[in-house]
């Protein structure tokens, strides 16, 4: 990386790699905190010393990273850091390459979402060690100070390291309880990359990266039905995103985009993952959220009365407000707006912009239009990107009110 280049081919480096770097030092030094100081010292190195990018940007990370843990335990006197040192010193011949080491990631995942962790702390760790999200991100995802965001970290690794939580993927036998948690901060990070919080709309790293790591846990665990249909979802959600932005950067909502542009190879192997779901007729929220998918990706329109009705059995499973909104958008568009925003009555969202953007568009369908632009005006204040904001300043324009 030469002087004159920007800084955003290290931010892409971190993003793509910070993870898996990560993954690898705990692994090497079996210790999470001094893992992502070691990762970070080496980034910050990586700073001062690349003028040119390294053929492999992640092993150099990793070698580095290793370096820098070494010197820091051969500064500390106690027993634990001379038995890591020894470790890491024992290790220095193996090869370096971050590619694609299999399960270092997956054991991370189980090792944050351990039961022994809360779960909110569970899903805070998985994003800041696997998703490199940073505190101030995740508090937002959240909708928590980061100061609470912060506390969960530090006491999850703490409680990792004092309980000697194992770095593994579990047993056979300890996988279907262990299962749960694992599935939702997977299914969190691809959000988090689908529609990110904060900065650009899309993180395409993060949705590959949640799709890569379902697929090491479908091909762990080929027989366990939600396993697949979060995989489908994930898949079907994928195909779409060649068309969810407009050419100069706009979003898209699904019943106007370009249908040409979706990934038809993703939906096909989505499709055939939701059948087999269903052949085991074991429905579970995953399942139900791909099957919906499947609808919306079947033909050249949406068939709404199937979704709603998908819609229903999955309120019935998970009866969360934010199912309750997504539900709302079906009745918008089988019983109308009328019945929709009657739905929503009761349902409560704090800081979420796409409650208010729901009822806003409901209320301009009814012709409610100074309630709708007060709606829009709250979901344009609580929008965390600016794709998102403009897309909702654009649609309160359309109504010609001041």
């Amino acid at each position: 990386m030469t002087a004159a280049r920007p800084s955003a081919d290290l931010d892409r480096i971190y993003r793509a790699e910070y993870g898996r770097c990560v993954a690898t030092l705990v692994r090497l030094l079996g210790d999470v905190n001094l893992a992502e100081e070691a990762v970070q010292d080496a980034f910050a190195a990586a700073v001062e010393k690349w003028d040119t990018l390294p053929p492999n940007p992640g092993g150099w990370i990793v070698t580095t990273a290793r370096n820098r843990a070494v010197d820091r335990l051969r500064r500390e006197s106690t027993r634990e850091a001379r038995h890591a040192q020894a470790l890491l010193l024992h290790q220095r011949d193996e090869p370096q390459e971050v590619g694609p080491v299999r399960d270092d990631q997956l054991r991370l995942i189980f090792t944050c979402c351990h039961p022994a962790l809360a779960p909110d702390a569970r899903t805070a760790l998985t994003l800041r060690l696997l998703g490199g999200l940073e505190v101030p991100e995740i508090a937002r995802a959240y909708l928590v100070p980061e100061a609470t965001v912060a506390q969960r970290i530090v006491r999850a690794k703490k409680k990792i390291r004092d309980a000697g939580i194992p770095y593994r993927v579990p047993a056979a036998e300890e996988l279907p309880d262990r299962l749960p948690p694992v599935l939702t901060v997977l299914y969190l990070m691809f959000n988090e990359g689908y529609a990110a919080t904060t900065g650009p709309l899309i993180r395409t790293d993060l949705c590959a990266e949640a799709i890569r790591l379902a697929r090491e846990l479908a091909a762990l665990m080929p027989d366990e039905p939600e396993v697949l249909g979060l995989l489908a979802l994930l898949l079907l959600t994928e195909a779409r995103r060649p068309a969810r932005l407009g050419a100069t950067g706009e979003l898209v909502l699904l019943p106007d985009q370009d249908r040409s542009l979706w990934n038809r190879a993703l939906i096909a192997e989505g499709h055939e993952l939701v059948r087999r779901c269903l052949r085991r007729n074991r429905p579970g929220p995953y399942q139900l959220q791909a099957a919906i998918n499947a609808v919306h990706t079947d033909g050249a329109a949406t068939d709404w009365r199937q979704v709603l009705a998908l819609y229903d059995r999955l309120q019935a499973l998970v009866p969360t407000p934010v199912v309750a909104l997504n539900r709302a958008v079906a009745v918008a568009e089988v019983h109308g707006p009328a019945v929709a925003l009657a739905t929503l009555e009761g349902v409560e969202l704090p800081g979420y912009h796409l409650l208010p953007a729901t009822r806003a568009d409901l209320l301009a369908r009814l012709g409610r239009g100074a309630e709708a632009v007060a709606a829009y005006d709250e979901a344009i204040a609580l929008a965390g990107t600016e794709t998102e904001r403009v897309f909702l300043r654009g649609r309160r324009a359309r109504l010609g009110l001041p």
